[in-house]
């Protein structure tokens, strides 16, 4: 179901304080949540690559964002040389929230409470389009990678496993 409300209002300000308020059109919600690349995925009915995860990592303690295709797993070594530092974990469910505003299953790849660094896998120029969460758990909006790394200031890498 395509619906203009199923973002999360913090991502749908964001949407219009970067000029992409028409994308809130596109946006489409599940009943049922989608918290996984496989969950969402299925309910769009595309290839698993073709979801954006959007991961937050520690880096030495300080929060990045990681966007990587649905179909692929992310590397912590690989972030953790990218990066320079000397250790590179999962970030804990309240840090992913306080950093982004968002719940791990929603998190967007932009239009978060606070500015991080972001890294984007090379792998998402894959596809001509990617689907990302739009704030919460059940829904989701599409976006041609290109112009999703851009939005998001991310840096092109190769991080994935």
């Amino acid at each position: 179901m395509t619906t203009p409300d199923a973002a999360h209002p913090r991502f749908a300000e964001a949407l219009r304080e970067m000029g992409l308020a028409h994308l809130g059109g596109r946006i489409r919600r599940f009943p049922d949540a989608t918290r996984t690349a496989a969950e969402a995925a299925a309910a769009i009915g595309c290839e698993l690559g073709e979801i954006c995860k959007s991961l937050i990592f520690a880096a030495d303690g300080v929060p990045v964002l990681v966007l990587m295709d649905g179909a692929s797993r992310v590397d912590v070594e690989l972030v953790r040389r990218e990066l320079g530092a000397e250790k590179v974990t999962r970030a804990e469910a309240e840090v992913v929230r306080e950093t982004t505003g968002y719940a791990i299953g929603g998190v967007p790849p932009f239009g978060h409470r606070t500015r991080t660094r972001v890294l984007a896998d090379r792998s998402l120029l894959g596809h001509d389009i990617v689907w990302a969460a739009a704030g919460n758990p059940h829904a989701v909006f599409p976006m041609a990678p290109g112009d999703l790394v851009a939005h998001a200031g991310a840096v092109l890498v190769d991080v994935r496993e």
